[in-house]
């Protein structure tokens, strides 16, 4: 897939626009899913990827790339559990594909308000169940952008928590978003610095998903559950970025530990930037350290 580039300074102003058309705490949770969906459908420039759709468990998805013998990811879509979508995480997951020779799944888990917690965790177990069921040991991965990444970790901690034997190669992170009870006004700069999340929308989301439970309970606010025997991690953030302080505070905890975790801070970028390759160089280079992590823990040659 060859790579159309543009001024990282024209993304950043296309992202500020596209986080104030669509993640308006002040829109209905409806508007702002249909917003972003048609923001979505501009993407990518160079067209869009090919995608098939199957249910797995009852829960539907897209699947990007190689067939069922291949090296598997399912990847959970952000939105804060209430927007989004498989499509936005469409192209990044054909750029992956393409460089790993790997197979994409990306579930279409229900979304709050209408589906709290446990809905969306519900779903993404479902979903994982399904290819583990059909899947030859140390070939599935599990992963998630944004509040995806949330539902990987929690996935991943109750596959570490249940089962002697690990069924997970490994547990990919883009700017995960993994605990609702953060202050994130906390840091005026960083808040400054952010062109894609806000406090408003961050504590608008977590009401709507959490509801009455306690937002710090491990199945919503991952970081504060058990991190012993995880899969290897790969967790990937940029600097300007809300919720880069959960990324750092994961990989902490993780080696301590004793978790083989990866983890890189990229300067001056901004919520999800991965999922923009082709765009932007770094978005590149993450796709491409993605691959090597795939590679590296599946076994499966580069």
């Amino acid at each position: 897939m060859g790579a159309f580039r543009v001024p990282v300074a024209l993304v950043r102003h296309g992202a500020r626009l596209t986080s104030r058309r669509a993640l308006n705490p002040a829109l209905p949770w409806e508007v702002q899913r249909r917003r972003l969906d048609r923001l979505v459908s501009t993407w990518p420039l160079l067209g869009r990827p090919p995608a098939r759709r199957t249910v797995l468990n009852g829960i539907p998805a897209d699947v990007v790339g190689a067939g069922a013998d291949a090296v598997t990811v399912v990847h959970f879509h952000g939105g804060g559990y209430c927007v989004g979508s498989p499509a936005e995480s469409r192209d990044w997951a054909a750029h992956v594909s393409a460089r790993a020779g790997c197979r994409m799944i990306l579930p279409d888990y229900r979304l709050a308000p209408e589906h709290p917690y446990p809905a969306a965790v519900d779903d993404a177990r479902a979903a994982l169940d399904a290819v583990l069921e059909e899947a030859a040991p140390g070939t599935v991965i599990v992963s998630g952008d944004s509040a995806g990444g949330g539902l990987a970790l929690v996935l991943a901690q109750e596959e570490a928590a249940a089962r002697a034997a690990p069924r997970l190669a490994g547990c990919m992170l883009m700017s995960p978003w993994l605990d609702l009870t953060a202050d994130w006004e906390a840091d005026p700069d960083l808040v400054r610095r952010d062109v894609v999340l806000s406090p408003a929308w961050l504590e608008a989301c977590a009401g709507a998903y959490a509801r009455d439970s306690d937002r710090s309970r491990p199945g919503i606010s991952p970081l504060y559950g058990d991190l012993a025997g995880l899969p290897p991690l790969l967790i990937q953030c940029g600097t300007d970025d809300l919720v880069a302080p959960d990324s750092e505070r994961l990989a902490d905890r993780a080696r301590a530990c004793g978790v083989d975790a990866v983890s890189g801070r990229w300067p001056g970028l901004w919520h999800n930037f991965p999922l923009q390759p082709g765009l932007i160089g770094a978005a590149d280079a993450a796709v491409a350290e993605t691959a090597g992590f795939i590679a590296r823990v599946s076994g499966a040659a580069g």
